[in-house]
């Protein structure tokens, strides 16, 4: 289940400057320099599994269900909510700290736009989207770019790409069943 952020800790994420200088480039041609990742799936058909999907999305079920937990300083995605995202369990577990820097509700697109924050274990930029194409094909949508931002991310590059996209896939997988889950039996 999705937490509320201490709110101090809320205030300090919000005060944090992001890690990176290329905010919003997920939205167009991917900078230099990082390792890009884009990955589209069908996950559904017709506007009930496009609902399903996109609220999944905005209210963190989707990281959830791919096994992260998340406490937020909003249950749903909004611009400039905050969340510490977690993969793991106990000390082991890495924090993922970020925040929301772009936020599309509309007929036919749900998504938001994430960058990193002092302490994630990268730097860069992630977009999830659920799209409704005019055929009634539902989507999800993920752009990134991100390089290594601690020690063990930057030594331990390859690793860290295959565990990304891993959750990657579960992120997929997640999205899917919210899909199915909203078009009933």
């Amino acid at each position: 289940m999705v937490e509320l952020l201490a709110p101090q800790t809320a205030l300090a994420l919000q005060r944090a400057d992001l890690t990176y200088p290329e905010v919003g480039a997920t939205g167009g041609t991917l900078p230099a320099g990082y390792h890009h990742q884009h990955l589209s799936a069908q996950v559904g058909s017709g506007r009930p599994a496009f609902e399903a999907a996109g609220e999944a999305l905005l209210t963190w079920g989707m990281h959830e269900g791919a096994g992260l937990t998340a406490r937020v300083s909003d249950r749903r995605v909004r611009l400039g909510t905050v969340a510490e995202l977690r993969l793991g369990l106990g000390p082991l577990g890495l924090r993922i700290p970020v925040r929301v820097v772009e936020v599309v509700e509309d007929e036919r697109r749900r998504g938001f736009v994430y960058g990193t924050l002092p302490g994630h274990p990268e730097r860069g930029e992630e977009s999830f989207s659920v799209v409704l194409a005019d055929d009634g094909a539902v989507s999800f949508e993920l752009v990134a770019f991100s390089r290594g931002g601690r020690w063990f991310t930057v030594l331990g590059a390859p690793v860290a790409r295959a565990g990304q996209h891993r959750v990657a896939g579960r992120y997929v997988r997640a999205v899917r069943a919210a899909a199915e889950a909203g078009t009933g039996p």
